[in-house]
């Protein structure tokens, strides 16, 4: 099983989202149908722009709490250096 550590925004450079699951395409269909009421429902934020996969969901757990405390530079850094276009990636999953 993998565990993934993912970043949603609501357009570029955008309000920003990081989380993590084990079922990205899933978790990223959540957020696009806004299944679940939160932030993102409430800020527009459904665009899959980054995400990485661990292997352990202590590793993915660890990752997303060292990403949520980075500041927007770093994280906008991070999602420009693997999706420089910001396309949503949700397609890919598919």
């Amino acid at each position: 099983m993998s565990f993934f550590v993912y970043m949603l925004a609501s357009q570029r450079n955008g309000t920003l989202y990081t989380g993590m699951t084990d079922d990205l395409p899933r978790r990223a269909w959540e957020h696009r149908i806004e299944a679940v009421p939160g932030f993102t429902k409430a800020y527009g934020v459904k665009r899959l722009v980054w995400y990485e996969v661990h292997e352990t969901r202590e590793s993915a757990f660890m990752r997303e709490r060292q990403l949520k405390k980075w500041n927007r530079a770093w994280k906008l850094r991070l999602i420009e250096e693997m999706n420089p276009q910001w396309r949503d990636l949700y397609e890919d999953l598919l």
